[in-house]
């Protein structure tokens, strides 16, 4: 037996619970990890506390990123031993996730932990850092570099806007971070290494087709408005890298940044992210994040909070990351 946060909808309704499973009512995939550590993102808050459709198909054990130790394989790249981890793929939306003490899944899902982190920083890192090392290395993909100008992160005090902050400041890039937040610019400058801050309010309302060109690139989680603005005030053969929707789905914006300053927008996608592209950017968060960082950003609860957690997170209450100790 062991114990799984499980999301259930019948006909006693949508109700999230802490439970005893047996192995046999894992899933059956060709590795069985018992897992370590995993983390609270604001997708599984949403599902756990039925506040969106995140959940595809019940009953579900939410956790959408998960490290663990393997103990029983049918898979030729995974021995029993091995330390793997797990990000994206479906995983606490249409696959069992990670918020449970054992979890069976593919092992074409898993990638090793870098050499140069432990199983708990890597849920530090968590899908927010993998994403924003995505971002980072979209940008560098078209060219990229810090004498270019600097470069914008929204959403600078979220997760992926955190690990995007750090990770631009640490390869040399200046760095403008866009927050709502007044109290987070000095974490934002001394902390994770912004040169700038500017209020989120300048970038959410709708604005022109084009605007003064203000940075080279930009990495963007907010979507709607804020993007279209973004766009605006990108320099000439300028590049943005979207990968959120926080503002909404919606992009009213104009032609006008891509025919008359060859401005490029290019999407990031961390959930079906290829297995060497993703192996390729958790070996760069081994090398170039400031491990230093990790206890200031992230806060370690036990399973048997997670619930609680997921409703405090929806309701502001948390700042950094949420790592849950599973075992």
């Amino acid at each position: 037996m062991f114990k799984a946060l499980v999301i259930e909808n019948d006909e006693q309704g949508y109700r999230t619970l802490l439970k005893d499973l047996s192995e046999s009512q894992l899933p059956n995939h060709d590795v069985t990890l018992d897992i370590s550590y995993s983390t609270l993102n604001y997708k599984d808050a949403l599902a756990i506390c039925n506040k969106g459709p995140i959940v595809r198909q019940f009953p579900m054990v939410p956790g959408i990123d998960f490290v663990g130790r393997v103990t029983a394989s049918r898979h030729s790249e995974w021995q029993q031993d091995d330390v793997a981890l797990l990000t994206g793929w479906g995983v606490g939306e249409k696959q069992w996730g990670g918020l449970a003490q054992k979890a069976s899944v593919s092992g074409d899902w898993l990638v090793d932990v870098p050499a140069t982190l432990s199983p708990l920083q890597t849920m530090a890192i968590g899908t927010a850092g993998l994403t924003a090392m995505l971002c980072v290395m979209a940008l560098e993909k078209q060219g990229v570099t810090p004498d270019r100008g600097p470069v914008l992160v929204t959403g600078a005090s979220g997760g992926v806007g955190s690990f995007s902050v750090s990770l631009l400041s640490r390869l040399g890039f200046a760095v403008i971070a866009s927050s709502g937040r007044a109290s987070d610019e000095d974490y934002l400058i001394n902390t994770l290494g912004a040169s700038s801050v500017i209020d989120r309010r300048e970038l959410a309302e709708p604005g022109k087709p084009l605007a003064k060109e203000r940075w080279a690139a930009a990495i963007d989680s907010v979507g709607s408005h804020t993007l279209s603005n973004v766009l605006a005030a990108t320099q000439r053969d300028g590049v943005v890298a979207a990968c959120g929707m926080a503002q909404g789905l919606d992009l009213p914006a104009s032609v006008a940044p891509f025919i008359l300053r060859g401005v490029t927008l290019t999407g990031v996608d961390s959930v079906m992210c290829p297995k060497p592209l993703r192996q390729q950017a958790w070996q760069r968060l081994g090398e170039h994040l400031d491990t230093a960082l990790f206890s200031k950003l992230t806060q370690v609860i036990p399973l048997s909070e997670a619930k609680q957690a997921a409703q405090d997170l929806l309701e502001g209450k948390v700042r950094g990351r949420l790592i849950v100790d599973c075992r």
